[in-house]
């Protein structure tokens, strides 16, 4: 009767956020890698502003920590997968808009580990521009994250101190 407790409309809503958003970026992170295929790893240009330009990010945020040491990556993907534990968690503790926070920091979060486990590396593909000035490259599931923590950041920013 414990899971009872979390089987309820709010299980199920989630549930769906974190399935729309994996898969936004899964089909998103698809249909680019697939472009690229087929048009020989060319920049798709789409304004003055955006690129498509895809890299495979074996670090973190940005491609930080990056390495072709494969006992280091393997570590590097492992403390991510206990920190989007600890997100799940946080998640189930927390409630209204700080558990959506948590939740979207979640479902981006899923959508890279499966690229870390399936493909080695993260595929990122937006980029950024203004002239020559480039924004780092990212995809749709750092969106989310950055969303997720910009939401945390502002809750915990309104809270009324005592």
């Amino acid at each position: 009767m414990i899971l009872k407790k979390y089987f309820n409309k709010k299980f199920y809503l989630n549930s769906s956020i974190v399935f729309v958003i994996f898969f936004l970026d899964r089909i998103t992170k698809k249909i680019v890698i697939d472009l690229f295929q087929g048009n020989f790893g060319q920049e798709i240009y789409l304004s003055k502003y955006i690129n498509i330009n895809l890299i495979w990010n074996q670090g973190i945020a940005f491609g930080l920590m990056t390495s072709n040491d494969v006992i280091f990556y393997n570590i590097l993907t492992t403390i991510i997968v206990l920190i989007t534990l600890l997100v799940f968690w946080m998640m189930l503790k927390s409630e209204n808009s700080e558990r959506y926070g948590f939740l979207i920091i979640f479902a981006g979060s899923l959508g890279n580990i499966y690229d870390r486990l399936y493909y080695n590396a993260v595929p990122d593909f937006i980029d950024l521009h203004v002239e020559n000035f480039h924004w780092f490259i990212f995809n749709v599931a750092d969106i989310f994250i950055t969303i997720g923590v910009i939401l945390l950041i502002f809750k915990e920013f309104s809270i009324k101190k005592k």
